[in-house]
């Protein structure tokens, strides 16, 4: 009985670790895979470094996407558009 007291506050510690900082992670990488399957062409999207375009190509062999900029066209891989400013790019265009 004395070395489950003992034990109680590491598998505490372990437990607020999980439920507030690897849970969350989880989530949030479930939900940026499902974003960048469900990409498709002509989506307006903002890359993670800033860069703003439509898509004009998807490839799911090398899962990469090519963005048409006003610059000219990029190819990017599909993890280095964000998923966050997407999204809010996308709900302000359909408000104004």
């Amino acid at each position: 009985m004395e070395n489950i007291g003992q034990y109680t506050p590491l598998v505490l510690m372990l437990l607020v670790l999980y439920f507030f900082m690897i849970a969350p992670q989880m989530k949030r990488a479930k939900k940026e895979k499902k974003f960048a399957a469900e990409l498709k062409k002509g989506n307006k999207v903002i890359t993670k470094s800033g860069m703003h375009g439509k898509i004009a190509e998807l490839n799911d062999k090398d899962n990469s996407c090519v963005i048409e900029t006003q610059a000219g066209k990029i190819k990017f891989d599909r993890s280095a558009i964000s998923m966050d400013m997407s999204q809010k790019l996308n709900l302000t265009s359909v408000v104004k």
